[in-house]
């Protein structure tokens, strides 16, 4: 075989560490020995400097290409995964790291590392979580790519939940790490918008969002309160910070050294806290409109040479529009050179519109979270105290008391949650409270996105309920048997359920649930009649009673039969038969008093009464069959009912 051939069997090379680092790298300077007090510096090392660590590090080039690097499987991987991290919270050797990375030759598998080292440091001392914020920015867009940040911490946002059991305050720490990434420039902030749409409303993922961005990212002065976290990346404080920006800042004003002043800006090391360079360099245009010009091509220059995102300069406008007011008093002119500073950075391209986004304070932030921690709380007060009476009526004003439509998709999760831990009369309770609810309070989007919400964590639940996916197919299967559900709500469900995932195999479990023959009266008796409740009783029971009402005339007695059968939810099979039985016996009066009286005690809801006489006009064609007027006296009936307020006005619309 010829050398030439020899090297074309050999497996590619990895990309030298001097291709992986930036020109300006970021380092964490320990002398090879653990970072004092989890201090991060920046250093600026030259092109020897480089060489020199690299050549440290690896043993020099010819090392390198005399290795063949045989890719690991995943499992080794990650292994070598844990050890690489385990080292470099050890030494703080970033180049190392990266080095170690690149060797491994599985850059698919990258958004791992990126999950591993997070969650890893999450339960060491601040020391490594600053070391691990430090890792990230160092090796960004060049051997982690945009797209393995991004997916790392969105694995980590799915699995925060396991996170919670070892580590109890994960969520807190997932929040700070993923501030400090859209802080160091390494995830967009529309991160955050679109990682909202992939997890469910109550998963602890979201909450890691929402603390983010309401506790860490709105707040005022938010880029100092994160770097700060955990002890910040330099030794320099923040006041320190601040005076070195105003002192360059002062000195380039007086010189206009352009190069100078953006040197001196790159010295820094601090680019997540650029919006303070550009912030100060504004307010001097302002109170100095002598200097507009020259601040305008420092600006200019600094987004020219990549020195200043964009990002940044956003920040930093949105900063000096937030203190206009208190400008203004001592600059009258303020507004007027800030319009025109804002005019000429939308022109040159640095911002596209300047939309700040309002300031919500820890305090605000913090009575969000109390509200919804405080509405969970009720729900399970409130769930436990049907299960006990079996009261819809009372649980549905409990839940209007609590006037909180925007977390009904949470209450849902919670009902069937604790019911599948309970016994078959509480499941059964569960499914037909929530056929109640879907006509009473809760929409269909209420109800998807509460099954979005279960079948997502249903793996989590079967921790503590083995048959959870079982269960809950059998009760995704139920609402479609109920009509809370429509079999498309299926396709829609499924397309939010990760593929493979138990939550979606649970979903396929209830379609074929559904497919088998005689599905809708095996589903009905699921949960073998717990409540001793079923669609054909109740019908023949609702029949009876208005059979004998029709024949006694005995109004209190049927308003009491109707309460014994103790099925709100499906009162509107009473207005359906009430009419049905008005038109075909022509007792008109008779009926029409019934449902009045059973609305006046609140027997029968406004949603019940437009429900029964949407199913009648619906049914009009058929009993037009029977009774040649059926359509005229629905419309007698229909118009009696509105003067009365029974039905809602909507009716009329929909039966134009």
């Amino acid at each position: 075989m010829s050398a030439q051939q020899e090297d074309e069997s050999l497996p590619p090379l990895p990309r030298p560490p001097s291709a992986i680092l930036s020109d300006v790298q970021l380092r964490i300077v320990t002398g090879g020995k653990p970072a004092a007090n989890g201090i991060a510096l920046r250093h600026n090392p030259t092109s020897n400097d480089v060489s020199n660590q690299i050549n440290g590090t690896l043993g020099g080039a010819t090392e390198v290409e005399n290795t063949i690097h045989s890719s690991p499987s995943c499992d080794d991987y990650r292994k070598n995964m844990a050890t690489i991290i385990s080292e470099y919270f050890s030494t703080g050797d970033v180049l190392l790291a990266a080095s170690e990375l690149v060797d491994l030759g599985v850059e698919e598998q990258h958004h791992y590392f990126v999950k591993k080292l997070v969650s890893m440091s999450m339960d060491r001392r601040d020391k490594e979580k600053e070391m691990a914020s430090v890792l990230l920015s160092s090796l960004y867009n060049d051997t982690l790519t945009p797209s393995h940040i991004k997916l790392g911490f969105m694995n980590l946002l799915e699995s925060v939940e396991d996170l919670s059991v070892d580590i109890p305050n994960a969520v807190d720490l997932l929040a700070i790490f993923i501030a400090r990434a859209v802080v160091d420039d390494i995830l967009p902030p529309v991160f955050l918008a679109r990682a909202r749409g992939s997890l469910s409303g109550n998963s602890e993922g979201m909450e890691a969002l929402q603390v983010a961005e309401k506790s860490y990212l709105s707040v005022p002065h938010h880029a100092e309160v994160v770097a700060g976290k955990w002890g910040g990346s330099t030794h320099t404080g923040v006041e320190e910070v601040k005076k070195k920006i105003s002192d360059l800042l002062s000195e380039f004003t007086e010189g206009g050294d352009v190069a100078e002043a953006c040197r001196c800006v790159r010295e820094l090391g601090l680019p997540f806290y650029h919006h303070e360079v550009v912030k100060r360099a504004l307010t001097i245009a302002v109170e100095k409109p002598q200097t507009e010009a020259l601040v305008l091509n420092f600006l200019e220059k600094s987004v020219q040479d990549c020195l200043i995102s964009t990002s940044q300069i956003a920040k930093g406008f949105s900063r000096i529009s937030e203190n206009l007011d208190d400008l203004t008093l001592d600059v009258p002119s303020a507004k007027t050179t800030f319009e025109h500073l804002l005019q000429k950075a939308i022109t040159a391209g640095w911002i596209e519109s300047l939309n700040p986004n309002s300031i919500s304070s820890d305090e605000s932030s913090k009575e969000e979270k109390i509200t919804l921690k405080r509405y969970k709380e009720e729900c399970v007060k409130i769930i436990k105290e049907y299960f006990l009476s079996d009261d819809v009526p009372e649980l549905i004003r409990s839940l209007e008391e609590l006037r909180a439509p925007l977390f009904n998709p949470i209450f849902l999760k919670r009902l069937i949650t604790i019911a599948m831990d309970r016994k078959d009369r509480e499941k059964e309770m569960a499914s037909a409270l929530l056929s109640s609810l879907s006509m009473e309070l809760f929409s269909s989007e209420d109800v998807v996105k509460g099954f979005v919400m279960l079948l997502r964590s249903v793996e989590d639940t079967a921790l503590d309920i083995l048959d959870a996916p079982k269960q809950l197919a059998l009760f995704l299967a139920r609402a479609v048997v109920d009509e809370v559900l429509v079999p498309l709500n299926l396709d829609e469900i499924s397309k939010k359920l990760r593929p493979n995932s138990v939550g979606s195999e649970t979903a396929h479990m209830a379609r074929v649930l559904l497919s088998a023959r005689h599905a809708g009266e095996r589903i009905l008796r699921c949960w073998g009649g717990g409540t001793g409740w079923q669609v054909e009783d109740a019908k023949d029971k609702v029949a009876k009673l208005l059979e004998e009402y029709a024949a006694g005339g005995e109004l209190r007695e049927a308003c009491r039969c109707i309460r014994d059968i103790a099925r709100p939810f499906f009162n509107h099979e009473v207005v359906k038969k009430a009419l049905v039985m008005a038109m075909e016996k022509k007792i008109d009066s008779l009926m029409l008093d019934l449902l009045e009286e059973c609305f006046d005690q609140g027997l029968i809801t406004i949603n019940q009464m437009s429900k029964g006489f949407s199913r009648v006009r619906e049914a009009l064609e058929d009993l037009s069959l029977d009774v040649p007027n059926a359509a005229e006296k629905y419309g007698e009936y229909l118009e009696y009912a509105l003067k009365h307020n029974w039905v809602l006005p909507a009716i009329v619309d929909a039966a134009t």
